[in-house]
């Protein structure tokens, strides 16, 4: 294999036996992670049989066989793409998901309804920063606020805000249950325009199928209790705390989970509950009012 052509081939069929999905695409994206490449220039230069040199085709073949062993695309780039953000990942915090770009979205045109010049939105439990960041660069004359109670998750999320945000953000390591109802001698609870949370809400039976998610994902991001609700029902009390008066809590779920989730939030004095759909048609995301 001298050429991007034949490691391109040889790549997507290690990976398409191994059981990948889109083994194109990341056949692709580990050709251009290892050369600098886009995945466009990848496949231009697979048309005119351009050449690589023995080290390149190593180191692709090495980035190939981690991810046949169903390590995540994104741990061997070291990045996943979030809406227009690059973020940085790795052990121990959950890759961000395309679907949580509609959650973000929700949380987005939350804050952009608020008449207030300085809106401000907080996102519990936010790992890798993903959704908080999203917030912090589409719309920057907001403040956000980003809790982690993860220390191997805040250093990705301090890493990502280091990167991509600007003054606007500010992260805070500690628990959703702890936050202090006062911050730097100011008002916290009752300050907030948006709440939002993509939380751990997989029930404690209901292991993941995929090798990538039950082996490499942190189980402190996935498994939220016997229903998947536990935290869930931390954030009902807690966001009813931090939110002003018709504020918007903006929740990600399973897609079975929905149902459930409105009528806890309705039990805890929620108003407007309503659950939303994703880009593949699946319930995704509940909002409510305080």
């Amino acid at each position: 294999m001298t050429t991007i052509s034949a490691l391109r081939e040889h790549s997507i069929a290690v990976l398409r036996g191994a059981g990948i999905r889109n083994a194109d695409v990341d056949a692709e994206l580990l050709i251009g992670h290892v050369l600098g490449l886009s995945r466009g220039q990848v496949q231009a230069k697979a048309v005119t049989d351009a050449g690589l040199d023995p080290e390149q085709q190593l180191a692709v073949l090495e980035a190939v066989e981690r991810r046949a062993a169903r390590e995540p695309l994104q741990h061997i780039t070291g990045r996943a793409p979030f809406r227009s953000l690059e973020l940085a990942v790795g052990r121990g915090v959950f890759v961000p998901r395309p679907e949580t770009e509609s959650v973000a979205q929700l949380a987005i045109d939350a804050l952009l309804a608020v008449p207030s010049p300085a809106p401000r939105a907080i996102d519990l439990g936010t790992g890798s920063g993903a959704i908080a960041i999203a917030m912090a660069t589409e719309v920057p004359h907001a403040e956000i606020f980003a809790v982690e109670n993860s220390p191997r998750a805040f250093t990705w999320a301090r890493q990502n805000a280091r990167e991509l945000a600007g003054a606007n953000l500010r992260l805070i390591f500690a628990d959703l249950a702890e936050l202090p109802a006062e911050l730097d001698g100011s008002p916290f609870d009752g300050t907030f325009d948006v709440v939002v949370s993509n939380p751990p809400y997989i029930p404690l039976g209901a292991i993941p199928r995929d090798p990538e998610v039950r082996l490499h994902d942190p189980e402190a991001a996935l498994y939220g209790g016997g229903d998947g609700l536990d935290v869930v029902r931390a954030i009902s009390i807690r966001a009813a705390a931090l939110l002003r008066p018709g504020g918007t809590l903006v929740l990600e779920h399973g897609e079975l989970q929905g149902s459930a989730i409105r009528e806890l939030l309705a039990a805890d004095g929620w108003r407007a509950a309503a659950t939303h759909r994703d880009l593949l048609g699946r319930d995704r995301t509940t909002t409510a009012l305080c």
